[in-house]
């Protein structure tokens, strides 16, 4: 009956807010995204405004995510070894500061092309360190770690919420006032998250041998992530379709503008769509129970997100592309918050920094590369062309992907039984063997590089096939 159902599905998709630093984190998560998602529209049309020219909307982004680039595996080994609660509070602080500078140097009328260059640049440097060590956080805000895919979700939730309200709004702001407004604003969302994170308490997390080398704590997280197959394909498949599949983000201004003949308001209206796609994308994975199929949704999430990428380039029209942009963002969405469950359940709590910064690396080191790229590209052949041919990408490594899944499949069958993290799986193997179940120390690398089950001493013949 609805009535008694209804209840149980919103106690099932918001269980994770019952742990209380996971709810002053959220709380403050979201309200400094809307400012996040302001300013980063404002910052994309105030580039096209002043400049005009394709290959600077491509050029800005580059250079502000080049940092995760080069040095985001490097951060992985510090955040492994620092208290990430503190780096936390004081990327959020600096964050704080460059959008403040940003908007004294508008209000001023000192902000041109080389500034916000080089403000972006500072704030590629902070979220290098910022993105990973937040994700790394996360499972510290949780009492019980098999609500981590639920509080994943959640935030991904928040981020799409956030994109909704943040872009059409900016959009208002930027027509009526100009891109300064929505800088401050951002600087002062920032005073909830900050407020959050201080009244958090949380136990000292797991840190790696601060007397070790850093290029062999680095090398040494590097054989863990790409040494196992299954984080191996998914950081792959990540990184290839934030290089030629995220870049449209940049083109948007010229679609506004250009393909549709609109204003920053249309920019607005079309990020905010992708958003909306992407928040139905999230609550659904909010009230998924089990990591089981989310290794088929990693697969079939970039086919998605490439249909909604050729239909915006087909599109002439905004009805058209409002349902286009749907499209990408349950894709975009749906690949992104999926993968950081995968990776997050299968590595350990002292690899999990390095693990996460090469997932932020695949998300978002690679994005700078793809928007000088999709910028160099449309500036040739247009914008339509180029976000059409990074749809075929998608689409293309999303197959690829699920070609794969079978031999990913066998790989985590025995980290996720040893884990319990499948525990009707566990506790049937534990009654036949009449053994205890495995520790969650169980690490997900093999003994042998070419053994993975070897570590729980599982084999496929022992285990029931357990889809992820």
């Amino acid at each position: 009956m609805p009535e008694s159902t209804t209840p149980s599905k919103l106690k099932l998709l918001f269980r994770s807010l019952r742990h209380r630093n996971f709810r002053l984190f959220l709380l403050g998560q979201s309200i400094s995204l809307i400012g996040t998602w302001m300013q980063m529209l404002a910052v994309g049309w105030l580039t096209w405004r002043l400049s005009h020219d394709p290959f600077l909307l491509g050029l800005v982004p580059f250079i502000g995510r080049l940092p995760t680039f080069f040095l985001a595996p490097f951060v992985g080994v510090l955040i492994d070894r620092v208290d990430r609660h503190r780096l936390v509070i004081l990327s959020q602080v600096l964050s704080m500061a460059q959008a403040l500078a940003l908007a004294a140097l508008m209000f001023a009328g000192w902000l041109d092309i080389g500034g916000i260059i080089a403000l972006q640049l500072l704030l590629g440097f902070i979220n290098t360190v910022d993105m990973p060590a937040r994700q790394s956080f996360m499972i510290q805000l949780l009492d019980d770690r098999q609500d981590l895919n639920n509080a994943i979700a959640l935030n991904s939730s928040i981020v799409n919420a956030a994109r909704l309200v943040g872009p059409a709004l900016a959009g208002i702001l930027v027509h009526a006032f100009g891109e300064g407004v929505c800088f401050l604003i951002n600087g002062l969302s920032y005073i909830a998250v900050i407020g959050g994170l201080l009244a958090i308490r949380v136990a000292p997390n797991p840190r790696a041998e601060a007397g070790t080398a850093v290029l062999h704590n680095l090398k040494e997280g590097f054989q863990y992530a790409f040494g196992f197959p299954p984080m191996r394909y998914i950081l792959l498949l990540l990184a290839m379709v934030s290089l030629v599949g995220q870049s449209y983000v940049n083109l948007l201004p010229i679609f506004a503008d250009k393909v549709l003949g609109g204003t920053s308001f249309t920019q607005g209206l079309l990020i905010s769509v992708s958003g909306v796609g992407a928040l139905i994308s999230a609550l659904r994975l909010a009230m998924r129970t089990s990591v089981r199929g989310l290794g088929r949704i990693v697969g079939m999430a970039p086919v998605v997100m490439g249909i909604g990428l050729i239909g915006l380039g087909l599109s002439r029209s905004l009805w058209f592309s409002l349902p286009a942009m749907a499209f990408i963002g349950v894709g975009m969405m749906s690949q992104m918050a999926s993968s950081n469950t995968l990776l997050q359940t299968l590595t350990t709590d002292e690899k999990r920094g390095r693990v996460m910064s090469f997932y932020s690396m695949a998300f978002q080191g690679m994005v700078p590369l793809g928007a000088l790229l999709s910028g160099g590209l449309a500036a040739w052949i247009g914008a339509p062309w180029t976000v059409m041919i990074g749809g075929t990408c998608c689409i293309a490594g999303g197959l690829a992907f699920s070609a794969r899944l079978p031999r990913i499949r066998e790989a985590v069958h025995p980290i996720y039984v040893s884990k319990g993290i499948l525990p009707e799986v566990a506790a049937g193997l534990a009654a036949a063997t009449e053994q205890p179940l495995a520790p969650e120390s169980v690490q997900p690398a093999a003994p042998r590089e070419d053994d993975h089950s070897s570590r729980t001493g599982l084999t496929d013949e022992t285990l029931p096939e357990t889809r992820i």
